[in-house]
């Protein structure tokens, strides 16, 4: 059955009726399906069925019919167990898989006779405490077999007026004051259960108060019946005669306890594991804490229960009942795919000329989601330059995914957030959809530079989407791939060496510059040589490169950005694009008050910049020419065309700042620097790209509802296939990380890979 997934129809709560030919049905219950195959284990399947009927896996066993043999049940109880059910339903799709809780006959019962059908039917309709018992022949066998049918009046929803003790005895004292101090926490609960007549507002609710009474008095209970409107329990310790059954009261929805025999003759505390710690108590439990310590440990939750409450939980207790109170603190990831519609709706409303959109698949499964807001694009059009930087990330979330960004720089080079999407993977049809929107948001005429990957598929998008635009290549992930390629030829330090030389002629700005680093790494390895050539040098060089990168080589320009998508990429999507939403928003704020105090015509950095390049001015001397072109000479010759705004050296091309050349000309002239920067390093156009707000969005108790007036709002969205794979995720390693790891050197022949003691070079004596 490789391959092939089998749906297990899992069913609970009915019973077995049998017909004249011993020919078994299930009438009544609960169902629930879930998907198995055969690589499976036994462990996790039953645990996922206990979850789904909130259960515990000890008190619970599982059967099932073989196909066309509706005569005898089969156990599951091993990994052998259920393999062999998955083969056996080799040719079907589905298998009804019949769940049970509790021992399958009352051990007080357990002298009398019990046919294979009554002990099955027992275990479905476990008998309250007590209850009187009518023993019926039975007639469809050939042998003295009896069955147990339980009174009519303790089935039904109506009142039982029962004789029991309203004092209720915990079990014995703990042992030590030590194991006191444990339980302090829990001491609390210790009269949660008061006895006979005792009511709750639902079965949840006893469930809960049940939990609790049995946590602070020390003992643990498993379920002989357990559905929505009956409940009998009995403790967990073998031959201990104390046993509570509660049920509905007829007509309402309150439940009641009915009987209860309040005495232990066990010794409670030798039971405090984590039995009946359930995940939602567990999250209940840590909810506040959670709250102001995001990062608690499933570790430290194990630790601290066992401290407060002596319950020994697993860990995988601990992580299932952290996910929990996460999603009841942050609310429901399915929730939030459902509320994409209103909730991209809403953005654009409270922020008008934003822009959101999303994308489904064919099941209705989300695939994409894209949000710029206005702020974003009105100060990236009236204020930064015409370059942005692409990038990826991937998220940590429940359900993966990756979020691709794209950044600006504004006029004192810091980043400024101009949109991004999280998406299902990071795939050149993603990279194409995200392009678009941002195409369709933006109102800049002329071209636009872009830094990014190299990869095919993102090259010909640009080219395409944006026509007449620039495509340069990120110098950062040239340099992973270099290193990559080359891993294991080299010594640590040599790969130094060629990674400088291969940043120097990417930053070069004269042609016989850039030469000489090529030369030089041509010198080292001609393997090097070779690849750096392959490597189109006219997408990254500065040299060759005929857009207007302002210096800038490397996408990870919006390194700031990925941090705030790294804090709040585990919420659920909604809430993590409003955490982004809110980082843009402080973003904004905080460098319109900043700026607001500047007095200097340019932005800081652009300040600092220029007085550097003047300090240079002394050590020069200027040609005096008729003309607009006027010749420097310094430590080289060069020529500056002042009313080009261009000088030989090209850093005045490069940067969009006077060079030094450019400065000396500018001051024989009479003339004000100023007149000569790059109109996106004033101080006023830095002041427009951060002139607009972002907007809050309308939410309700932090969670986005949909507007059931929105009757446009159709289209329902569910979560991704996905999901997050178990383990820690990989770190992805750049360049100058791996260039740090040395290799092996050989002190004897001086070769690579070896060392003196594996050396096996014939050397040639001198």
């Amino acid at each position: 059955m490789a391959g092939k997934k089998l749906i297990a129809i899992c069913q609970s709560g009915g019973e077995f009726e049998t017909d004249n030919e011993g020919i078994m049905t299930y009438k009544g219950g609960e169902a629930h399906a879930i998907d198995i195959d055969d690589d499976m284990n036994f462990n996790a399947f039953k645990m996922e069925v206990a979850e789904m009927f909130n259960w515990s896996t000890d008190a619970m066993s599982m059967k099932y019919f073989l196909p066309g043999n509706n005569k005898i049940l089969i156990t599951i109880s091993s990994d052998k167990d259920l393999l062999r059910m998955i083969k056996f339903h080799d040719c079907q799709m589905t298998v009804d898989i019949y769940v049970m809780i509790g021992e399958i006959i009352d051990p007080e019962l357990s002298n009398l006779p019990v046919s294979r059908s009554s002990r099955t039917s027992l275990s479905q309709e476990m008998m309250p405490l007590d209850a009187p018992i009518d023993v019926v022949e039975d007639t469809n066998h050939d042998h003295d077999d009896v069955h147990f049918i339980a009174p009519l009046d303790i089935i039904s929803n109506t009142d039982v007026k029962i004789d029991m003790p309203t004092e209720i005895s915990p079990p014995a004292p703990l042992a030590s004051s030590s194991d006191e101090k444990l339980v302090k926490a829990a001491h609390q609960w210790q009269n949660n259960i008061t006895g006979v007549g005792q009511r709750f507002n639902s079965v949840a609710e006893f469930r809960e108060a049940l939990r609790k009474y049995a946590i602070a008095n020390q003992f643990a209970f498993r379920y002989k019946k357990n559905d929505s409107h009956r409940v009998t329990v009995k403790c967990k310790a073998e031959g201990c005669p104390w046993r509570i059954h509660a049920s509905r009261l007829s007509t309402t929805q309150l439940i009641c306890i009915k009987k209860m025999n309040p005495e232990h003759t066990c010794e409670g505390g030798i039971h405090t594991t984590g039995y009946q710690a359930t995940r939602s108590w567990v999250a209940g439990i840590i909810k506040e804490k959670l709250k102001v310590s995001p990062n608690y440990k499933p570790k430290d939750i194990v630790n601290d229960i066992k401290q407060e409450y002596g319950i020994q939980l697993n860990y995988f207790q601990a992580w299932r009942g952290k996910e929990i109170a996460k999603e009841q603190l942050q609310g429901s990831y399915k929730e939030a795919y459902k509320q994409l519609p209103s909730f991209c709706e809403k953005i654009m409303e409270s922020n008008p000329g934003s822009l959101a959109t999303f994308t489904t698949k064919d099941d209705s499964s989300f695939q994409r989601l894209f949000v710029s807001f206005h702020a974003s694009l009105y100060g990236f059009q009236q204020g930064c330059r015409p370059l942005l930087f692409l990038d990826s990330i991937a998220l940590k979330s429940k359900y993966q995914g990756t979020l691709l960004a794209v950044n600006a720089a504004d006029g004192d080079d810091g980043v400024f957030p101009v949109a991004f999407a999280v998406v299902d993977a990071e795939t050149d049809d993603n990279w194409r959809w995200f392009l678009l929107q941002l195409k369709s948001g933006m109102q800049t005429p002329g071209s636009i530079t872009f830094v990014a990957d190299r990869h095919k598929g993102l090259k010909e998008s640009i080219a395409e989407i944006f026509e007449g635009s620039f495509h340069g290549y990120c110098l950062r992930y040239l340099t992973e791939n270099l290193i990559r390629d080359l891993k294991g030829h080299f010594s640590h330090e040599v790969n130094r060496l060629l990674v400088e030389d291969f940043y120097a002629a990417a930053y070069a700005s004269k042609l016989e510059d850039f030469q000489r680093y090529i030369d030089s790494i041509k010198s080292i390895s001609i393997e090097a040589y070779e690849w750096v050539i392959r490597s189109e040098p006219e997408y990254w060089a500065n040299t060759f490169f005929k857009g207007a990168r302002y210096n800038h080589l490397s996408s990870n320009f919006g390194d700031m950005f990925y941090s705030w998508a790294s804090e709040a990429h585990e919420l659920p999507i909604t809430q993590m694009v409003d955490v982004i939403r809110a980082k843009i928003l402080d973003l904004i704020c905080a460098r319109k008050s900043e700026s607001a105090q500047w007095l200097t015509r340019l932005t800081p950095s652009m300040e600092e910049k220029l007085e550097k390049e003047n300090l240079k001015v002394s050590q020069l001397q200027v040609l005096i020419s008729v003309g607009s072109t006027f010749e420097v000479r310094g430590d080289t010759v060069e020529t500056v065309d002042i009313d080009q705004w261009e000088c030989s050296c090209k850093v005045w091309q490069l940067t969009g700042l006077p060079c030094c050349h450019a400065v000396a000309v500018i001051g024989c002239m009479g003339r004000t620097l100023y007149e000569y920067c790059s109109q996106y390093f004033s101080v006023e156009s830095y002041r427009l790209t951060y002139s607009e707000t972002v907007n809050p969005v309308p939410s309700t108790n932090g969670s986005f509802q949909n507007d059931s007036s929105q009757a446009a709002v159709t289209v329902t969205v569910t979560p991704p296939p996905t999901r997050r794979p178990p383990g820690r995720p990989t770190k992805k390693l750049f360049g100058s990380q791996e260039v740090v790891r040395r290799q092996l050197q050989c002190s004897r022949c001086k070769g690579m890979g070896h060392n003196k003691s594996t050396c096996k070079e014939i050397l040639v004596e001198q």
